[in-house]
């Protein structure tokens, strides 16, 4: 088939590239960067230099490549640095969630393309109800504080927009990134001490290493039908289990533990609901239909190979 990827040098597209490539199919892979064009063609794709929100351009890329499958990869995270005010760290990313979104369907209408296969996040699902949440469940109907309002937004934009708007549009929410290409400040910061567990850390996360997240992204290329799917590892975790273990295989001193007041005033609404609040997701349905099994089952184990401990 020809698939055409658009964030293909970002930290999933680098390990999602070659996967095609090495399974038969034409790859045309998009970045804003003349300077990795040439790591695009090493992998062996076509490269493309297109911004997601020049909207004639990325029409124009995409009716010369008359892809069976767009990948939806868009994001500009390289130089994240603080997650305090969310909606300023995000702000590039939120208009490729949105305008970007829009420019690649009407990309893909104009070609014929039926499918597209878009990432999305786990960040916006409710936080309150069970602790495990499944893609029937519903998303959260605000945003944890006011300075993450738009990214949340921009989360679910993707949500709708692909899956009405596509034919067979699918929506990947990938659980917290880790592994290689990605989070390597969040390794920096637990060295340092500078992440703390706030108000008991009661907050459930699910993590998905970067290889596993491509895996399934080139399942969902191939196969599943249209919808969400929750792209996770199969061990959600509260932030008391995972922080601590993730310091000690670093053989830093344990993480600081400090109320919600003091996280909140420190680091901010998002941060403390995400410390306290988050929910964890179940990856039963992409296991199952898109046939999909995470390399690494738990977190446990990936991150002992992530930081080569």
């Amino acid at each position: 088939m020809r698939i055409f990827v658009t964030g293909a040098t970002g930290a999933l597209g680098r390990h999602l590239v070659p996967m095609l490539v090495e399974a038969g199919h034409d790859v045309t892979a998009t970045t804003r960067s003349s300077g990795k064009t040439g790591q695009l063609r090493a992998a062996g794709a076509e490269p493309v230099i297109v911004d997601g929100l020049d909207r004639e351009g990325v029409i124009e890329a995409v009716l010369a490549a008359q892809p069976d499958v767009i990948v939806h990869q868009m994001t500009a995270l390289a130089d994240m640095k603080s997650l305090r005010n969310m909606d300023k760290t995000f702000a590039a990313t939120n208009e490729l969630r949105t305008r970007g979104t829009d420019n690649l369907l009407a990309a893909a209408e104009r070609a014929g393309t039926r499918r597209v296969v878009a990432q999305g996040h786990i960040g916006a699902t409710a936080r309150s109800g069970g602790l495990v949440k499944t893609e029937d469940d519903p998303l959260a109907p605000d945003a944890p504080s006011r300075t993450s309002t738009r990214s949340m937004a921009a989360i679910k934009y993707v949500e709708e927009a692909v899956t009405a708007r596509a034919p067979e549009g699918i929506v990947l929410r990938y659980g917290n990134f880790y592994g290689p290409g990605a989070s390597e400040m969040l390794l920096e910061a637990v060295r340092k001490r500078q992440v703390p567990v706030v108000g008991g850390g009661t907050g459930i996360w699910s993590f998905i290493e970067t290889t596993d997240a491509a895996a399934a992204t080139f399942a969902a290329v191939e196969r599943g039908a249209p919808g969400v799917y929750n792209v996770v590892d199969s061990d959600p975790a509260p932030v008391s289990e995972w922080l601590p273990y993730l310091a000690d295989l670093l053989g830093a001193k344990p993480p600081l533990r400090v109320p919600a007041w003091l996280g909140r005033l420190l680091a901010g609404g998002f941060i403390v609901a995400q410390m306290t609040e988050w929910r964890g997701s179940s990856n039963e349905k992409a296991r199952k239909d898109l046939d999909w099994e995470p390399r690494y089952a738990s977190w446990r184990e990936g991150f002992h190979a992530w930081t080569g401990q």
